[in-house]
């Protein structure tokens, strides 16, 4: 059918309302977005502004810290007794001390672990609870595993933290999505000692202390670890608990040398043990995406330290740890003078002191470090200056093959 000119117009006329209207809602969508944008990024920035804290002159290094870690929400200085557990002594089998290493973990592991009675329970099986008065000053949240994380703090020189904590009790919760932000909340929650938290399940609860105070003497270059912050204050526990939980929780340990809390800081100036960074990758910041690709420790074990472990970020692509073939040379002696060093990496397990394997579970004392079939390969090591490190790994190849350094040599600092 044709139509006549007077509708032709028409029509074209209402086409034009309708495409002026469309390129309007187009518009104001596109505004709300940018809108909705910039108020994100406008969160983002008070948040860090509100981290960059004016401390006072007069403040004591430890108590300036103290106030930057915590943005100034902190009063009062020095510690605090912890005087409960954070999970009730039925629901843990272990205390795991600081220092482990495992998978992406190359450098010694700055927090303990409460492994819980039965894993297979899964999410939210058993209680999580304050171990002192103080408040929660930071909520963080993975969305990938439905997972919290919580900083206590106690005084402006004395703070907690728990991680892995699969849900929390619904009045902190609220308080966090009240002010959750990509994430994160930087939220001021008073905890009473023994106050429920949240619950954990199917994974082991991470713990540590950080005391201002505290500064590590095992790490040369603190300036490596701006990122973590915290690493270099982590202190031992066991200095503040209250006379009944240090017992409860020396008893759950399966660590029995000393220092009874574990160990992460190994590094001696111009000794080849200690952790080490590659050459220009910003130290523990290392590289994106794998951080730890460009991190190294050779240290000790960290429930038997008579045991020599090479921490390596990249063997072949993956992060692994070994044992060390005939557990010699001790890396504290292996200096620049000591020229090329070879350490055969072997597989390891854990013994009883019968000599049966552990279960990796059930409270054990006096476990000792064997080694297990399975030889990966060598590394080579050669001290150049006191902080400067050659490296070479030779993925299954002896080092009794191995004569020198190829093209594809790598150097570490520290």
């Amino acid at each position: 059918m044709k139509l006549k000119k007077s509708e032709s117009k028409s029509l074209f006329v209402v086409l034009i309302v309708v495409c002026i209207v469309l390129f309007l809602v187009v518009l104001v969508f596109v505004g709300i977005l940018l809108f909705r944008k910039g108020k994100d990024e406008t969160d983002i920035s008070d948040m860090q502004q509100n981290l960059s804290v004016d401390v006072n002159e007069s403040d004591s290094p430890a108590v300036k810290a103290g106030k930057k870690f915590s943005a100034g929400d902190c009063e009062g200085e020095g510690p605090v007794v912890l005087g409960t557990s954070p999970m009730k002594e039925t629901d843990f089998s272990t205390l795991i001390p600081y220092g482990l290493m495992v998978g992406a973990h190359v450098t010694p592991i700055d927090h303990q672990y409460f492994d819980p009675m039965d894993r297979s329970l899964g999410r939210d099986s058993y209680e999580v609870y304050a171990m002192a008065d103080g408040k929660i000053i930071d909520i963080s949240w993975r969305e990938s595993n439905d997972e919290y994380r919580l900083v206590f703090m106690h005084t402006c020189t004395f703070f907690t933290y728990f991680d892995l904590v699969t849900s929390l009790t619904p009045e902190i919760k609220a308080e966090f999505e009240n002010q959750e932000n990509n994430g994160y909340a930087r939220v001021d929650i008073p905890v009473k000692e023994g106050q429920l938290i949240g619950f954990i399940g199917g994974q082991t609860l991470d713990f540590a202390v950080w005391d201002m105070t505290v500064n590590l003497d095992g790490f040369i270059v603190p300036e490596h670890y701006e990122t973590e912050p915290w690493k270099i204050h982590t202190a031992n526990p066991y200095d503040y608990y209250s006379p009944e939980l240090k017992t409860l929780l020396i008893e759950k340990n399966i660590r029995t040398a000393a220092p009874i809390q574990g160990k992460i800081d190994y590094d001696i100036d111009g000794r080849l043990v200690g952790t080490w960074f590659e050459e220009g990758t910003n130290g523990y910041a290392g590289t994106q995406p794998k951080y730890y690709s460009t991190h190294l420790s050779v240290v000790y074990e960290h429930i038997d330290p008579t045991a020599i472990i090479v921490s390596l970020g990249d063997f072949e692509g993956e992060a692994e740890q070994f044992a060390v073939k005939g557990n010699k040379p001790d890396p504290s002696e292996v200096s620049v003078a000591s020229g090329l060093t070879k350490y055969d990496l072997m597989d390891y397990e854990y013994a009883t002191t019968d000599g049966s394997p552990w279960d990796r579970m059930s409270l054990v004392k006096d476990l000792r470090v064997v080694e297990a079939q399975g030889d990966h390969g060598c590394v080579l090591f050669q001290l150049i200056e006191e902080r400067k490190l050659k490296v070479e790994i030779f993925p299954g190849d002896e080092c009794g093959q191995i004569f020198g350094f190829s093209q594809n040599v790598k150097i570490y600092e520290r």
